[in-house]
């Protein structure tokens, strides 16, 4: 069971949860009487799992998308790590932003709603606010996000949006001017790592609008 890319769900066992190989699984489950597992290709596919019933898996096939090639090539998911993501009513629209760790999608900071933004502005201020999150933790944890964009305007240390300043986002803009005057006077050592959604499905900080 333990080839690479594989992560397990143990709904009942000594210590229920999700693990990243069979050795931590096994030993989440070993010598307990009706214990309740399975493997899934992806972190999302096995979070997703976690979250319903034993009883709808068992017995199932579970694939992914992506060939064996395509999954050596993108790479195990880092669980230390955090990621971030944004959600936006409409563009613009109502707009927030939050930052999670990785494997518990345990909730680390969150922004908004704020009554004008843009989901690219949300992704930028995300991003900057995971960096400075880290950094002031003093943390080794990389740092997800499912947004190109947001981390070509973090290496600008530039929010490139055609959205125009107006008193009803006003707040945002603010936030923006700290986001850039936070990269421009602040180095960092956090690594940002685009999240391949295809491989892990949605990011953990996914606010679930789709």
């Amino acid at each position: 069971m333990g080839k690479k890319g594989k992560f397990y769900t143990v709904w009942k066992g000594k210590k229920p949860g999700i693990y990243d190989s069979w050795v931590a699984c096994k030993a989440a489950i070993n010598k307990e009487k009706g214990a309740q597992y399975k493997s899934f290709p992806t972190f999302e596919a096995a979070k997703k799992a976690f979250n319903g019933s034993y009883d709808d898996y068992r017995g199932k096939k579970i694939t992914t998308s992506l060939s064996k090639a395509e999954l050596d090539k993108i790479g195990q998911l880092n669980y230390n790590s955090i990621a971030v993501d944004a959600a936006s009513s409409g563009n613009p629209g109502i707009m927030e932003y939050r930052g999670v760790d990785t494997q518990t999608a345990k909730e680390l900071f969150k922004q908004g709603p704020f009554k004008q933004g843009t989901n690219n502005i949300g992704e930028f201020l995300a991003l900057v606010h995971g960096l400075a999150y880290l950094k002031k933790n003093n943390s080794n944890r990389i740092i997800y996000t499912d947004s190109r964009t947001a981390m070509s305007w973090v290496r600008k240390k530039k929010c490139n949006s055609k959205l125009k300043e107006s008193k009803k986002n006003e707040d945002v803009f603010e936030l923006i001017r700290r986001a850039e005057d936070w990269l421009k006077t602040n180095t960092y050592t956090t690594t940002i790592v685009k999240w391949e959604t295809k491989a892990w499905g949605e990011i953990p900080a996914d606010f679930g609008r789709k």
